[in-house]
């Protein structure tokens, strides 16, 4: 027998196909990364090519479509848990996607669906979108937006629910699951970044569309054909409900006092089939203990469990809410950063437009779009160099697993960050000045100057932004795993895309604001990034990185966390004891 099907007695409901399973899992994750990656990375260049949109327009556009993707991701997740499971919840999504990218498609192939070409080739005699071309094409981003919310908190944990955890080859297939899923989802970006971007620019928009809605229809195709011997894990209740419920019983119960032995006279009662440890008690938060205090008109039922839920809580799900609480700080600390990251995914696209891409001395020019791949090349040949090399040594000296703490991992990420801003900065400034003095060329479309440097210049800010993501943002979603318990653990996976949507909402509040600032002095952000001052916007958020990230989250909390390592718990991680006991178990 497989021994992926090795499960003990009490596990025998559930029949664990992991190795039958992952490569449809698989397959179905990666032609989803084939398709939307093709659409959404070159989805900057196709607004301001085929509906001639303005730059900023374009750029907020993207900005609050990304942003509302990420956040919709909250509500995907609660819903999951709540009510439709993983499966349901990723068989919708999958299919909302497919439609959301034959719409996009529709809007290329139609031409009745996109403005017509500008006069001339000029940009100035473009006719506007209509009303019903840019409804037709919100319509389709909308689906896209239903999808990626119900995709990105589901398909890494429904891949692991295949895998039976209670087993030894359980356990290891589902790290080989992990392995594998990052290694082909970075490949298919890759692909898609090259491939499908360059059919998309310099061939045909329809026809690269098309492409990437045959590939995501693929990508259906394979989950649905697995649904047989899928293993599918039932709702079990949201952990958001039951952190409203410790608010709203904590308010009700506001003017008791909290006893004197909290851990010995609160309610903690704890279902027999609970999937969490149990969490020690903290005396953070305190007034959230009240929800916990047993009165005279609380309800007991006859299995210990409380019958008012709304007035009485368990200790376990307070401690639950102040794990969400105390994580909020990190959380809101990294924004900023977000945005630094953002921006080197947005402006980099239009710095490319406006560098020499030819490749050599032959006529071939690199799609703008295609140069996010540097960063994934930073991210995936950075990873192996820092986990055999680096933190090994780092350990000898530090004496701490991992070589540095998970904060002062987000603290590299985000000084990188800094750093990145500021080469993208010089990286500008020179671009502009030799577009100014001496262009190789002039675009046909938009008329403006190319500068005669480089576009593989962009390389060495897109290769630091891959390297401060593998610092920052894996050291993130460490943090939420190994901080929340197990049943969180989907929305600590969905903090990290909120983080990303609430930072290009600030993303598109900052461009807009810098654009209206500065319009009437010259504008540092025009269509015609030779006349603007693309390289102080850098600089700006590079400061803004300096003051309110570095200096409140990167070196303090890494002071912090010395100070408090020297007492014996963590001010952030204080929590993580039950998990320790959890691993030696």
């Amino acid at each position: 027998m497989d021994k992926m099907m090795e499960q003990p007695a009490d596990e025998h409901r559930e029949n664990y196909r992991g190795v039958r399973a992952m490569p449809l899992v698989m397959g179905n994750e990666t032609f989803e990364k084939l398709g939307s990656t093709g659409t959404l990375s070159n989805l900057l260049v196709y607004l301001t090519t085929v509906f001639h949109m303005k730059t900023i327009t374009a750029t907020t556009l993207v900005n609050i479509f990304n942003g509302t993707t990420n956040i919709a991701t909250l509500l995907g997740a609660f819903l999951c848990d709540t009510y439709f499971g993983r499966y349901n919840t990723l068989a919708f999504a999958s299919v909302a996607s497919f439609l959301g990218m034959v719409a996009i498609t529709l809007t290329a192939a139609i031409s009745k669906l996109h403005p017509p070409q500008c006069a001339g080739g000029k940009q100035d005699t473009c006719p506007a979108v209509t009303p019903w071309q840019m409804t037709f094409l919100l319509c389709g981003l909308g689906l896209l937006v239903i999808g990626g919310g119900g995709i990105r908190p589901c398909n890494l944990a429904f891949g692991a629910d295949q895998f039976n955890p209670q087993t030894e080859s359980g356990r290891k297939g589902i790290t080989s699951f992990f392995n594998w899923y990052y290694f082909t989802s970075t490949v298919a970006m890759m692909i898609s970044l090259t491939v499908v971007v360059y059919v998309q620019s310099d061939i045909n928009w329809a026809w690269g569309l098309a492409i990437t809605a045959f590939l995501m229809f693929c990508s259906c195709v394979l989950f649905f054909a697995g649904s047989r011997i899928y293993v599918k894990v039932k709702p079990d209740g949201s952990p958001l409900a039951s952190v409203v419920q410790v608010t709203v019983a904590a308010i009700k119960k506001r003017k008791l006092e909290p006893p004197e032995q909290p851990r010995l006279s609160l309610f903690n009662h704890i279902p027999a089939r609970s999937i969490n440890s149990n969490l020690p008690y903290t005396d953070q938060f305190r007034f959230l203990d009240k929800a916990a205090i047993l009165t005279t008109e609380d309800q007991i039922m006859s299995n210990g469990a409380s019958a008012t839920p709304w007035r009485l809580c368990s200790l376990q799900q307070v401690e639950e809410v102040k794990c969400l609480l105390r994580v909020i700080p990190i959380w809101a600390s990294a924004l900023l950063y977000y945005i630094s990251l953002i921006q080197q995914q947005t402006y980099v696209v239009f710095q490319a437009l406006q560098s020499n891409r030819a490749l050599g001395n032959t006529n071939f020019k690199i799609p703008a779009a295609s140069y996010a791949i540097f960063s994934m090349l930073g991210l995936t040949i950075w990873i192996p160099i820092y986990d055999r090399l680096i933190v090994p040594w780092l350990t000898k000296y530090t004496r701490k697993e991992g070589g540095i703490t998970i904060l002062q991992k987000m603290g590299v990420g985000m000084a990188l960050g800094v750093v990145t801003s500021l080469v993208a900065g010089m990286v500008e400034g020179r671009r502009r000045d030799l577009a100014t003095s001496s262009p190789v060329g002039v675009d046909p479309r938009s008329k403006v100057n190319i500068s005669s440097l480089s576009a593989f210049w962009l390389v060495p800010q897109l290769t630091l932004v891959g390297i401060s993501e593998a610092f920052t943002v894996i050291a993130q979603i460490e943090l939420y795993y190994k901080q929340f318990p197990e049943n969180m653990r989907s929305i600590g996976g969905s903090l990290s895309f909120v983080s990303v949507a609430v930072s290009s909402y600030l993303s598109g509040f900052l461009i807009s604001m810098v654009h209206q600032l500065t319009k009437n002095s010259g504008d540092w952000l025009p269509e015609d990034l030779n006349k603007g001052r693309l390289d102080l916007f850098y600089y700006l958020v590079a400061t803004l990185g300096r003051l309110l990230v570095l200096e409140n989250l990167g070196f303090r909390n890494c002071e912090a966390e010395q100070r408090e390592a020297r007492g014996g718990r963590l001010l952030v991680l204080e929590n993580l004891g039950f998990r320790n006991r959890e691993a030696e178990h």
